[in-house]
């Protein structure tokens, strides 16, 4: 896809309406005092007016048995003159499944900021092959409702995100966490933020060249689904001089596994066609295992080699730079999906435009 073709949506302005709408899972039926929160951090931190859509606060049985009501949600909102951007709740299992619902040209026709990850990376892959930037991060439950102070750069990076034209360069947090969701489940939790610790920073491996193109990926579980149902996937030659960008979530999948994901890309013949990697910090400890810290770091440099020894197999010229702040980890930078990203492994530094 030529550059011309793809559109980036207008900023947000303060005081605009943004909807906030559930196209996967029903967290704020479950948990309404994170999906409180984080509606009121939208007044309080941007100075945006959130407007709840019908799915927000549905539960999770009906959204799946619903998929047709959660693709209309996206059409309302993004055909609504008086919405100027767009906000999931929080991710989920099975957006895929109300992509054959969902029209393309409703998105590419009324160009609104998107903002969502994890299982909203289907609308953001979605996005991508109707030439429209959406943005994957800046989800309201999980990222904007973390409990304490919102992080500050969360909150900067964020900012840009609503209200700029571009991220522009990207830098490290200080700090970090995956700490576990308890408060998700415990109201009186909210008031006690998690603990954070030492930010290593970025891994930087391969490639010597400045690169430059367009971001396409997301979740890696997402991404592997649109492999695996090759419905919604871009012509491959629309990847030549992308660059991938992947991370995992809390479900925390064997480094195999997520090397598998990048066999698959390279035996497909796609893998070649990205001239730079992005990775996310992966998290390590979920409600399901918290595993011991020197566990969790071993694990995390697995995978960092998993993906590097496939990139490496089938593109060792691109540049792999691991560890950003973005996914399943606290703070975050929503990355625009669409956006030119520039890579500099001399300089290590990341620029969007």
């Amino acid at each position: 896809m030529s550059d011309r073709e793809f559109l980036t949506p207008p900023p947000l302005e303060p005081g605009d309406s943004v909807a906030v709408i559930a196209p996967s899972s029903g967290g704020a039926h479950d948990a309404p005092h994170v999906f409180e929160l984080g509606l009121q951090r939208l007044r309080d931190a941007f100075d945006l007016e959130p407007v709840v859509y019908p799915t927000a606060r549905q539960s999770n049985g009906f959204l799946a048995d619903s998929p047709r009501a959660r693709a209309a949600d996206v059409h309302a909102a993004f055909r609504d003159p008086e919405i100027s951007g767009v906000i999931a709740t929080i991710g989920g299992a099975d957006q895929l499944r109300i992509l054959r619902h969902v029209d393309p040209e409703v998105l590419r026709n009324n160009p609104k900021r998107f903002y969502g990850m994890s299982d909203n990376t289907n609308l953001n892959l979605l996005s991508w092959t109707a030439g429209l930037v959406s943005y994957n991060g800046a989800q309201l439950m999980n990222e904007l409702a973390v409990p304490g102070d919102l992080p500050a750069y969360t909150e900067r990076y964020c900012r840009r995100a609503f209200f700029e034209d571009s991220l522009g360069e990207l830098d490290e947090s200080d700090e970090w966490t995956d700490e576990p969701t308890t408060w998700w489940t415990n109201p009186e939790e909210m008031g006690s933020p998690p603990e954070y610790e030492a930010n290593p920073g970025w891994r930087w491996h391969g490639g010597t060249e400045a690169v430059e193109g367009r971001l396409w990926g997301g979740n890696r579980s997402i991404v592997e689904w649109h492999l695996a149902t090759d419905r919604y996937l871009p012509a491959p030659e629309a990847l030549d001089g992308a660059v991938l960008c992947l991370e995992t979530a809390e479900t925390i999948p064997d480094p195999d596994m997520v090397g598998a994901t990048l066999m698959c890309l390279g035996e497909r013949g796609l893998l070649e066609r990205f001239d730079g990697v992005l990775v996310g910090r992966p998290p390590t400890r979920s409600y399901r295992k918290e595993p011991p810290r020197e566990e969790r770091e071993a694990y995390r440099e697995r995978l960092y080699e998993a993906i590097i020894e496939e990139v490496g197999r089938y593109n060792p010229e691109a540049p792999v730079v691991c560890g950003l702040d973005w996914g399943h980890t606290t703070p975050i930078a929503p990355l625009p999906i669409g956006g030119r990203v520039s890579l500099d492994p001399a300089a290590e530094t990341i620029r969007f435009e």
